[in-house]
């Protein structure tokens, strides 16, 4: 399992390129956190197995893919009031 988080405003993406088990690949995964400040932090948005769970060739890639879906989930409100 390979893992990144990065802060996105008041929202922390955590990212995670998984193994597929007896098969080729990793699927890449995402959890949107928000944090205001002062209050407790909520969940917003979780996908664990993004593009339907394609086996991305290198950890690298789905870790970017992932990244990328959180900060679109973030931008685009999916994320926001949850």
């Amino acid at each position: 399992m390979h893992f990144q988080e990065v802060d996105t405003g008041d929202f922390r993406i955590y990212a995670g390129a998984l193994e597929r088990p007896r098969q080729y690949g990793y699927v890449a995964a995402v959890v949107v956190v928000r944090m205001p400040v002062g209050q407790p932090r909520r969940e917003t948005y979780r996908d664990e197995s993004l593009a339907g769970g394609f086996a991305w060739s290198s950890p690298a890639e789905a870790l970017r893919f992932a990244l990328n879906a959180g900060r679109d989930a973030v931008m685009c409100g999916r994320a926001a009031m949850s």
